[in-house]
């Protein structure tokens, strides 16, 4: 039987040289994989209140609005800066080669909801770090988070462990 990570393509050299890109993209278009990759997802949550799950872009969403609709619950977007046409607050975050900024609208959130921060892949963690503390900012209780691909090596797990986060994570890859 198949697991989640043989849906995964490894793409070499892509975005530069000596990165092993893993392509989520393979898995979202075999039914069976992304059923697999939804329910290993919600499975920990289950008899868990959660109010909202919150996607961070972009392929966040594309889980996180399927995982809010299993949950019959809403579901709230983080966005990189400008993409938002309502009232938001932002973050500022830094990524291997720069600095970016994410927003979220300013009552997609109420005080004390409970939530579930989800994306594909937890590398640095430096975008779910921004994601957490923009939810902290509005008043979230965060659940857990919960990625589909952990890159261990680069330490995103470990830091938002160090945040006091729950980390939910369906496969590892060794590397960059």
């Amino acid at each position: 039987m198949k697991s989640v990570q043989d849906y995964i393509r490894t793409i070499p050299d892509f975005p530069h040289e000596g990165i092993m890109f893993r392509d989520v993209t393979t898995l979202f278009a075999d039914p069976r994989g992304f059923r697999m990759a939804i329910d290993q997802m919600l499975h920990p949550f289950a008899g868990v209140k959660i109010d909202k799950v919150v996607g961070l872009e972009a392929r966040g969403f594309i889980m996180g609005g399927a995982i809010a609709h299993q949950l019959s619950i809403g579901f709230v977007p983080i966005r990189k800066k400008g993409k938002l046409p309502g009232e938001t607050i932002s973050q500022d975050y830094t990524l291997e080669y720069g600095q970016a900024t994410m927003e979220i609208h300013t009552d997609a959130i109420q005080p004390g909801e409970k939530v579930l921060v989800v994306d594909d892949l937890l590398a640095t963690g430096g975008t779910a770090e921004a994601g957490i503390k923009l939810l902290q900012k509005l008043g979230a209780e965060i659940v857990s988070t919960s990625f589909i691909i952990d890159l261990p090596d680069l330490g995103g797990r470990k830091k938002l462990e160090a945040m006091g986060m729950d980390v939910q994570i369906l496969c590892a890859f060794e590397g960059l």
